[in-house]
């Protein structure tokens, strides 16, 4: 049986600085990555098994202003990740795993110029003060994946 993982997010409560990048055109040969600064605050709910990560980065090709909602699913004794863009105020598909030590791996499937593709979201707690997210796509069932966004968090003390 797996463990309780209902307390992983727990160290990550509180106010982050956060430099994000994002792939823009992926899977495309003129593929660019945009560059965003800004903020990350993470809210505890429900005990730890439940937590809202805001999202405030802008950048030189605008701004992204995003929720995500973190569910802990005691039966499966796994994470689901639900992101909404404010931009345009939609919920992207969700992706669901679990830790494994400082690293939370996480899956889904999405679709991406219409076609189906699978959403790897990858967590690494570098330290109690820094962090890194990643998210990549795959178009081959897995076989190969293309990064698409990675935010380095730096807790902000007060």
């Amino acid at each position: 049986m797996s463990r309780d993982g209902s307390r992983d997010f727990d160290w990550e409560i509180g106010t982050w600085a956060t430099h994000v990048k994002v792939l823009r055109g992926a899977f495309t040969p003129d593929a660019t990555w945009i560059e965003f600064t800004g903020t990350s605050v993470v809210h505890a709910f429900c005990g730890g098994a439940s937590n809202l990560v805001e999202l405030d980065v802008a950048g030189a090709s605008g701004r992204i202003q995003g929720v995500s909602l973190r569910l802990y699913n005691p039966e499966a004794r796994q994470w689901s990740l639900n992101f909404a863009n404010m931009g345009d105020g939609l919920l992207t598909p969700p992706t669901y795993g679990e830790f494994a030590g400082e690293r939370g791996e996480f899956f889904g499937v999405d679709t991406l110029g219409g076609r189906a593709i699978l959403v790897r979201f990858v967590i690494l707690r570098l330290s109690d003060d820094s962090a890194r997210f990643e998210q990549s796509y795959s178009a081959d069932s897995g076989n190969t994946w293309e990064l698409t966004w990675v935010a380095t968090d730096t807790r902000v003390t007060s």
